[in-house]
């Protein structure tokens, strides 16, 4: 998993409550497990006007030209802002997959439907909880300037906009520390690889029965 530290980016603005995670990746996405190749799809049934499917070629497919991600201005946008109740719906892991392999590193609402919250960190993707009023001023002030940028400084928990103005948001420590690290749960585990060795091995010389191979 990438680690998340610092992080500059354009933001794209998406002025929508309630966004639940068949819009972000449709069901019939979700027959790989792969955790890529997502990104092409993101938002699919917004971002094209006929209808997507597994395995087709989406460069030749027609855009929706008034969807955001289509608009020129916010082409290579790493930070989604958007408003309450972001990821609610089913809770398909492919959600977080899909955005942070269109390439979003964070995402910013007012709030988070609670799987997504807890699947986002597990994958790298960092859900940020402003309040309302913030949210509703950074969605105007992106709109109104072209190429708005934010950086987010994870360490300090703050939010900084060109303007010298930081937003400071709240976030587990034990989360905080995986994303930094870049530890999803695999990493986790694999710390104590040694210790993992060692217990199976002794296990093993105490309990040989338990390992014998089947005759057959």
């Amino acid at each position: 998993m990438q680690k998340f530290t610092t992080h500059d980016g354009l933001v794209a603005p998406m002025d929508r409550a309630n966004v639940d995670t068949d819009a972000i990746i449709p069901k019939q996405f979700l027959k790989s497990i792969k955790r890529s190749g997502f990104g092409p799809n993101l938002f699919d049934a917004w971002r094209y006007l006929d209808e997507g499917q597994p395995g087709k070629d989406n460069s030749n497919r027609p855009l929706n030209p008034d969807f955001v991600l289509n608009q020129a201005r916010y082409k290579g946008a790493s930070i989604l802002l958007t408003r309450e109740n972001f990821g609610c719906g089913s809770s398909r892991e492919h959600a977080p997959w899909a955005l942070e392999d269109y390439g979003f590193r964070a995402v910013i609402a007012s709030s988070f439907a609670d799987i997504f919250h807890s699947n986002s960190y597990k994958n790298g993707l960092l859900p940020i909880t402003l309040s309302a009023e913030i949210v509703n001023d950074l969605l105007h002030t992106t709109l109104s300037h072209e190429g708005y940028r934010l950086t987010i400084d994870l360490p300090e928990q703050k939010v900084m906009t060109p303007d010298g103005r930081a937003f400071t948001f709240e976030i587990d420590g034990f989360r905080k520390y995986c994303l930094i690290e870049g530890l999803d749960d695999i990493g986790l585990t694999l710390r104590h690889a040694e210790e993992i060795k060692n217990f199976e091995g002794s296990r093993r010389a105490a309990q040989p029965w338990l390992y014998v191979e089947s005759a057959r």
